[in-house]
């Protein structure tokens, strides 16, 4: 057995404390989130403890112990002389400002999801099957929603789609699109906002996320423009798309080749697959001091594989596939191009033809 180093132990001692405040902080900010206390301090701020909880008609005391919580976490800044809190701008952009690129309500949200599905997760790590996609937890469909929509907001028309050589024009001229593996379609609405001229259709085998697709489609006045339908990739009949689009699940479906050698067929013959992915190195171990790196990990471990493995084949991705492997898999698939269009801190996109 190595020789215990006391610094090092210190270090990591010192490391657990603050992962422990980060997990311990995931309750007590979606509680803040849930009952307006982040916004109200946003928009009314700075105020004192009884004061935020006067004007929420909240519990004083619990509210004095969340503010001071919140504080010691660094998610609202104290006044020590006058006990008033208030969000800094860059505390907003996290907890109030929802089309910022780095709102984090979903994300809290989905750490609470990948908690919830612990037992069934753990059950899997001694059988080697999967867990489908919503069984794993009550609303992980929703928190997922949640957690990618402010990256999309503020990425697919902004710079994504204009990295696709020629698709922004045909957009705007109007095109078919398919936007595979749309959740609660998020996705589709964003691009359908931006090309009233193009016709959109959203597919995703879950009945649940797509019952919430439409709904959202109904409250943007969008449900005349935009198609949604529950159906699994590779039972798609529709043809000649001159636009397919996967945000973030190409590396959760069960077969993502057989998925694959479906879209290519799915395509026009000069239609474009644009596929985002997150964010990885082509060799699993290159990153693993980013902090992305150790969020996704994470989140594929109780998520992405579970899921991948509850499907049909059950390839397992992974969501740190990486771009090489990826590229071989869209190769092998009949895509003879394929580049990394642009990459931002979280995902990378992936343009892809024949």
């Amino acid at each position: 057995m190595a020789e215990l180093d006391g610094d090092k132990l210190n270090q990591l001692v010192g490391k657990m404390l603050g992962d422990l405040g980060g997990a311990y902080s995931v309750p007590t900010v979606r509680i803040g989130l849930r009952l307006g206390l982040f916004d109200a301090l946003h928009t009314e701020g700075p105020l004192t403890a009884d004061d935020l909880a006067a004007r929420l008609r909240l519990a004083p005391r619990y509210v004095r112990e969340w503010a001071l919580a919140q504080a010691a976490n660094g998610y609202v800044t104290i006044d020590r002389a006058t006990q008033r809190f208030s969000l800094s701008p860059e505390q907003a952009m996290i907890f109030a400002i929802p089309d910022s690129p780095v709102y984090l309500e979903g994300a809290f949200d989905l750490a609470a999801a990948m908690i919830e599905g612990e037992p069934k997760v753990e059950a899997g790590f001694r059988t080697g099957e999967g867990v489908a996609w919503g069984d794993s937890a009550g609303c992980l469909f929703c928190a997922v929603g949640a957690f990618f929509r402010p990256g999309y907001v503020n990425a697919i028309v902004p710079s994504w789609l204009p990295a696709l050589d020629d698709v922004v024009p045909r957009l705007e001229a109007g095109a078919k699109v398919a936007d595979i593996g749309c959740g609660v379609g998020f996705s589709t609405l964003l691009m359908a906002e931006a090309f009233p001229n193009s016709r959109f259709t959203g597919y995703d085998f879950h009945a649940p996320s797509i019952d919430e697709a439409k709904a959202h489609a109904r409250a943007h006045g969008l449900g005349d423009r935009v198609a949604f339908s529950t159906t699994v990739a590779k039972d798609i009949a529709e043809r000649d798309f001159d636009l397919i689009t996967m945000f973030d699940c190409l590396h959760d479906m069960g077969d993502p080749r057989g998925c694959a050698r479906h879209v290519r067929s799915l395509l026009a013959d000069d239609g474009v697959w644009m596929i985002v992915e997150p964010i990885a190195a082509d060799e699993p171990t290159a990153a693993l001091d980013s902090p992305v790196t150790r969020l996704f990990y994470n989140a594929s471990t109780m998520i992405c594989v579970p899921t991948s493995l509850a499907q049909e084949v059950g390839e397992a991705l992974g969501a740190q596939a990486g771009e090489q492997r990826l590229a071989a898999l869209l190769a092998e698939s009949g895509f003879s191009r394929v580049r990394r269009a642009c990459e931002g801190p979280f995902n990378m996109v992936l343009d892809a033809r024949a």
